[in-house]
């Protein structure tokens, strides 16, 4: 059975005016492999802490997008492991492409000054969630930054740029502006960088 997300949110709180103090994400897989998330504390004793965030997001956490295509010789260099990546995690190829482009160029020993590294910047605790070991090592790197694209694109119901905002910023940080892009510098060039390299990309595979 293919697998499928739902996320339950503190809709109520934020309906009477309450903001939470940190939005933590919870998740289980059900019997039927059905994968839930919520940012409800104690909602279900199945619920595992997966994700913690400060109240905002460190800055610099990736490295600088980049506005430049990578050249043609980077993008096949690893063409075969973003399609069976992406493939086998349902993420749009064009996506991952993009990605990788705005947030290394395609170096796989690109490291950004908060600690985020190789081709899809890793940071150590997104690595480790998604059984990365080594983040320097391309098919490694690529695998576990697609299966963080499929939990946000499920996460965030398919809503591109909230997806690409949250893989910036934090998924928490897009939750506590109300699912808006956050208001951060960086996210703010980072996401319309990201997407102008999707549509081409998508341009590309058509």
């Amino acid at each position: 059975m293919k697998t499928r997300y739902t996320l339950w949110l503190a809709l109520a709180a934020l309906a009477i005016g309450v903001r939470p103090a940190l939005a933590d994400i919870y998740s289980f897989r059900d019997e039927r492999g059905v994968v839930h998330f919520t940012n409800i504390k104690g909602l279900d004793p199945r619920y595992k802490l997966i994700r913690r965030e400060s109240p905002e997001p460190l800055p610099g956490t990736h490295s600088v997008a980049r506005a430049y295509m990578p050249s043609q010789a980077d993008i096949d260099r690893y063409e075969a492991i973003v399609e069976t990546a992406a493939r086998t995690y349902g993420v749009d190829e064009a996506l991952v492409r993009a990605v990788i482009s705005a947030e290394s160029g395609y170096n796989p020993q690109a490291v950004s000054r908060a600690g985020a590294r190789g081709l899809m910047q890793l940071m150590p605790e997104t690595a480790r969630r998604y059984g990365v070991r080594n983040s320097m090592d391309p098919v490694d790197n690529i695998y576990g930054g697609v299966k963080y694209l499929r939990d946000l694109i499920a996460m965030f119901r398919g809503n591109l740029e909230l997806v690409v905002a949250a893989y910036n910023a934090g998924e928490n940080a897009v939750i506590r502006y109300g699912f808006r892009i956050p208001p951060y510098t960086e996210t703010l060039v980072y996401v319309p960088r990201v997407m102008d390299f999707y549509r081409k990309f998508q341009t590309r595979q058509g």
